[in-house]
């Protein structure tokens, strides 16, 4: 069985870091660019390229846009008092395709995590404690994923902001809407009976 060239190889390794791809869908990715190459390699190459230089970090909340500041800590509209605290900059795409959120976000870049060594100073905590007093932020939502790492990182945030006068929220956890509760979890069904409220 004869091996593809080495630049087609190199895309396919390239392709296989990428998240949710292994090396066999990659490999099932190349190729089909390769057919389809002037409806999608080519454009793709173009994109590809134009977000390399483009693309940055805002240096406000982390979001990543192709200006230095990105359009939602611009936005005076945004500029509300609410400050939403995210993970990653995934979870904050997340909240705006649900368009309900009408404030600004700080994304961490993570989580805190012993297992992983990521301690407070590999995050935008202190980041964070600093916006809420320059930017009169009212509540913070924790936006954070329901895992040991997620609560553990709620909780030492909790801990820095205590004392400035700031209201402190989290999202609701529990049964999702369409939620069967035959097919839930044991730890969402849990986080639903301590979140319940009056019907």
């Amino acid at each position: 069985m004869s091996e593809a060239p080495r630049d087609i190889e190199n895309l396919i390794e390239l392709m296989a870091k990428l998240p949710g791809l292994g090396p066999r869908s990659a490999r099932r990715a190349v190729l089909h660019l390769i057919r389809k190459r002037g409806l999608l390699l080519a454009p793709l190459a173009d994109s590809l390229h134009q977000v390399a230089i483009s693309a940055r970090e805002c240096l406000n909340c982390g979001n990543i846009g192709v200006t230095e500041i990105c359009e939602i800590c611009e936005s005076e509209k945004r500029a509300n008092g609410v400050l939403c605290v995210v993970e990653d900059v995934s979870d904050l795409w997340a909240m705006e395709r649900g368009g309900a959120f009408k404030g600004r976000y700080h994304v961490l870049g993570g989580t805190l995590s012993a297992l992983d060594a990521v301690g407070p100073d590999d995050l935008h905590i202190p980041k964070l404690v600093d916006r809420i007093k320059a930017e009169h932020i009212t509540e913070v939502i924790l936006a954070l994923n329901a895992t040991v790492d997620g609560q553990t990182t709620a909780h030492y945030i909790a801990d820095q902001i205590e004392g400035l006068e700031v209201t402190l929220t989290s999202l609701a956890q529990g049964v999702p809407i369409g939620g069967e509760l035959d097919y839930l979890d044991d730890g969402t069904i849990s986080a639903a009976l301590k979140a319940r409220k009056t019907f």
